[in-house]
């Protein structure tokens, strides 16, 4: 029989390596998710989103600051609402002799699985102090029929 000499720090160093390589490649789903088809991240940032639903219409807010509404496509097919956007911001500041320069960049695409009573003849977009609102009319419902059967 054989003693195995270890210290006690080596399991906790080897953990704490893991722990820092797990972070360091936080943003590149294939070294955090290896099994997975496909390593396409479709959107640098997340807007945080509010939907509202009333009798008449939907109403969603997303909060885009930075963003340009010319650089944003809204679309709509089969049922699904997509939202794009990519913003670009650039800050310079000079005092007491140094210079900074920021940029930021990066893209967004949200979308989301509206119900058959929104109907897509009628939606408005709107935006405002960095808030970009989407009012989607709701179509007339039917009310059911009810069907005699023929003797």
């Amino acid at each position: 029989m054989s003693l195995m000499l270890r210290e006690p720090t080596q399991i906790m160093n080897r953990f704490q390596d893991e722990f820092n390589h797990l972070f360091r490649n936080f943003g590149e789903r294939s070294s955090i998710f290896p099994d997975e088809d496909s390593n396409v991240i479709t959107s640098e940032w997340i807007p945080t989103v509010d939907i509202v639903e009333d009798e008449n219409e939907f109403v969603i807010s997303a909060d885009i600051p930075g963003v340009k509404t010319k650089d944003i496509e809204i679309s709509m097919n089969d049922g699904i609402l997509s939202i794009k956007g990519e913003r670009q911001t650039e800050k310079s500041e000079e005092h007491n002799g140094y210079y900074r320069s920021e940029c930021s960049h990066g893209t967004f695409h949200r979308r989301f699985s509206l119900p058959d009573s929104a109907d897509p003849e009628k939606i408005v977009a709107k935006g405002k102090d960095g808030v970009l609102t989407i009012t989607l009319g709701k179509r007339e419902i039917s009310k059911p029929k009810l069907i005699r059967i023929q003797s």
